[in-house]
């Protein structure tokens, strides 16, 4: 209490201007990428739906209106942990907070709720439910309300991937509050998820603003596992090489067994699941969070509000139930903007976790109706009964439990039903609000039972679609967004970023392309210390550095100053993919090198790189396998210098041909794929990639060999190769053509 007296005198010195409120209260200079529109379009009066990724700052495009406003901003938060982490945040930085929610007494309630309403806050964070009453709705409608701010606002659409009832409940709360400017906020929406916003919370005249969800420094994968045995290697190998980490499984069980195996192998581990404890959850968020284990093995109850930066790992042992989800978790990764690594553990035979999930969360009108029978022929004449959710399962005879308590949900949104705790018992009691009403009666929406069912099978069909995907990890993630125009990532594993294959053909370097070496050379030259005699010692990872040198307006970047250096944004033309690519090169030739200290890998330069970014060291006939140009056009300055990106003279009908000239036909592009699908399936279900790169595969698309000779002669095309694959792709290209 003392410390909320304390924030609110803290504010009698309030700016109204948003750059100085900016530094005043979060020590920032300037805005991070998609957050200046939407500050600008919140302070100009306007509704907004915000699409920002995991750690893009979207928290800041609320909080940060709410202290130059008039009035009082409302925040509806779904996650205690995730309110209380941001209400802390605050409180430390002297603002006027509070939040209000099930962990208060009724008295510190009511007490809060009276501050409210005198004015001694600036910003109040509620829980969705509540607004299931009354007479905090009447409270609110006594208070001049600024903003109201719907944080995680995917949870109120069925589409969403973490749909809460409760979310409903804020239409009619709006509607009684007569709409004040209303702001909704998410970071993974696709274009079904964000009508439903606008329809449900109606916007008027919404500002949208959708941020990248392209995360350049998260390295996506997806490992074939047959079994737990290989689950369990690829995971322990992921743990030695990354160490902070966060592993996703679908059940308290698998929880509980993935924990004690790595805790066996010397791993400072702990778990956290739905089934433990509050205060056991809370030590546990604690622990990893203040560095006191790490990993943490955990369900999908786990992740949001977790602000631990240094996440070089998250590995989803089991198939998520949704694109959104997954990426969502993938996103508490390398939120410092380091690489990082995600991966997922896919084996077919997980799905039927996730079918079990989709039943026990639709349950289906015939389900209803028959509970609901139950529940009148049972209650006393009070219209109440004890019983727990495994007793009414077992008088149904339902196989799942979890469907019976969603069929109960149901029933309670619908207004037939109460459900209330019961002192001493671990079950809770049920009162039929409308005892009069007979079971064929229920005004229960049945087509909206069976949507909801199809949508969430979509789900997982599409989280299924992207496991056996062969394109760009990232890119199929952004077009399942909405995001049309993209390039690939150059990290992933069907892009390369974790193959472990030969360094493949390398050619000298024409101008451009050492040009574009030295410029990198610089940028890291810029993010190091010392230089003297060509010794450097790091300061940063390859993520920032990638980062700073495509011109990111990341926090990472704009915090740390790197956005000053006069090697900022100098590669940003070539984007991410091409940074990435080059300096993988110029760390295997030994003009970079990486150290670990104190737990962070650091990437400087080597006195051979220092001495060719001099120039003391020309290196004309650096021999790399360089990456292709996207500055440069098709094919890239390679292409021109007679490099790898075309076909050697002896390649029969294409001699002499440069890429850039070739026709890129999608359709054929998208055939080899299917084919090496295929065969990477009859290969043991390797990656796609082991078969042949995305890179080869367009090297076919545009030059079109017919014999096995031309093939050989296109890079990423090796004997044995050849002897396993290149006969399967030659008969596509000759059918193509025929």
């Amino acid at each position: 209490m003392a410390n909320e007296q304390q924030s609110g005198t803290a504010l009698n010195t309030v700016t109204h201007d948003p750059c100085e409120a900016l530094e005043k209260h979060f020590g920032f200079r300037e805005f991070l990428d998609g957050q200046e529109q939407v500050v600008s379009a919140i302070l100009s009066g306007r509704d907004s739906l915000v699409v920002m990724p995991t750690g893009g700052g979207k928290s800041l495009c609320y909080q940060l209106p709410a202290l130059v406003m008039d009035g009082l901003t409302i925040v509806v938060s779904p996650l205690i942990a995730l309110m209380k982490d941001q209400v802390d945040g605050l409180m430390k930085k002297g603002v006027a907070v509070t939040m209000i929610n099930s962990t208060l007494s009724p008295a510190e309630q009511r007490d809060r709720i009276r501050r409210m309403r005198e004015g001694e806050y600036k910003l109040v964070y509620v829980a969705p439910e509540r607004f299931r009453s009354d007479n905090f709705v009447s409270a609110l409608q006594q208070v001049h309300i600024a903003l109201f701010a719907v944080d995680e606002a995917h949870c109120l659409s069925a589409w969403g991937h973490d749909f809460r009832p409760d979310y409903l409940r804020l239409k009619y709360a709006l509607e009684k509050l007569g709409h004040p400017q209303t702001a909704a906020f998410t970071a993974t929406a696709t274009p079904e998820v964000r009508k439903d916003i606008l329809e449900h919370l109606k916007l008027k005249d919404p500002a949208v603003s959708i941020s990248g969800f392209e995360r350049p420094n998260l390295s996506l994968r997806v490992s074939q596992c047959s079994g737990n045995k290989e689950k369990y290697a690829r995971l322990q190998s992921v743990v030695n090489e990354q160490g902070t980490g966060i592993v996703y499984c679908a059940t308290r069980k698998k929880v509980e067994e993935v924990c004690a195996s790595l805790e066996s192998l010397g791993v400072k581990v702990i778990a956290y699941h739905g089934g433990m404890e509050d205060k056991a959850r809370e030590h546990a968020q604690n622990e990893f969070i203040s560095g006191g284990c790490d990993v943490v093995v955990a369900t999908n109850a786990f992740g949001m509000g977790i602000d631990r930066s240094d996440v070089r790992f998250v590995v989803h042992y089991e198939l998520p139930g949704s694109i959104e989800a997954y990426y969502q978790e993938a996103g508490r990764a390398g939120r410092d903007g380091e690489r990082a690594v995600c991966e997922l553990l896919f084996n077919y035979a997980d799905t039927r976790t996730q079918e079990f999930f989709i039943e026990g969360n639709n349950p289906g009108y015939t389900l209803i109706h028959d509970l609901y029978l139950l529940l009148q022929r049972f209650a006393g004449e009070q219209g109440e009964l004890v019983m727990t959710i495994k007793e009414m399962s077992q008088a149904l005879g339902a196989k799942n439990d979890m469907g019976v308590g969603s069929a109960l949900s149901t029933l309670v949104r619908a207004g037939y039903i109460q459900r209330y705790d019961v002192s001493g018992s671990r079950a809770k009691g049920t009162r039929l609000l409308r005892p009069e009403v007979a079971a064929d009666d229920l005004d229960i929406d049945r087509e909206a039972l069976i949507e909801k069912e199809r949508r969430d099978r979509a789900k997982l069909d599409g989280m299924v679609s992207f496991s056996y995907a062969s394109e760009c990890r990232q890119q199929w993630i952004l077009k399942y967004f909405g995001e049309k125009e993209s390039q690939p990532c150059g990290t992933c594993d069907q892009c390369g970023g974790f193959a472990d294959e030969s360094v493949g053909d390398q050619w000298a370097g024409d101008e451009g392309e050492l040009l574009n070496a030295r410029k990198l050379l610089s940028g890291v030259a810029r993010m190091s210390r010392g230089g003297k005699g060509g010794d450097w010692e790091g300061r940063f990872g390859k993520g920032k550095i990638v980062a700073m040198l495509t011109g990111s307006r990341s926090q990472g970047v704009i915090s740390a100053r790197l956005d000053q250096l006069t090697t900022y944004g100098i590669l940003k033309k070539q984007g991410t993919a091409y940074v990435n690519a080059l300096l993988k090169e110029l760390e295997r030739v030994g003009f970079v090198k990486t150290e670990r200290r104190d737990q962070y890998p650091l990437t400087t330069l080597t006195r051979r790189g220092d001495a060719f970014m001099r120039g003391k060291d020309r290196q004309e006939d650096l021999r790399l396998n360089w990456p292709t140009d996207p500055a440069s056009g098709a094919g890239g300055a390679s292409a021109r210098s007679g490099g790898a990106a075309r076909v050697k003279e002896e390649a029969g009908t294409a001699s002499g041909v440069h890429l850039g000239e070739l026709n890129f036909d999608e359709k054929l592009y998208q055939k080899l794929q299917k084919k090496r699908a295929e065969l990477a399936v009859a290969a043991g279900n390797v990656p796609p990639y082991v078969v042949l790169s995305n890179q080869t595969l367009e090297f076919f698309t545009r030059l079109r060999p017919k014999t096995v000779e031309q093939g050989l002669n296109i890079r990423g095309v090796g004997e044995v190769k050849a002897e396993r694959y290149l006969e399967d792709f030659l008969e596509v290209i000759r059918n193509w053509g025929s």
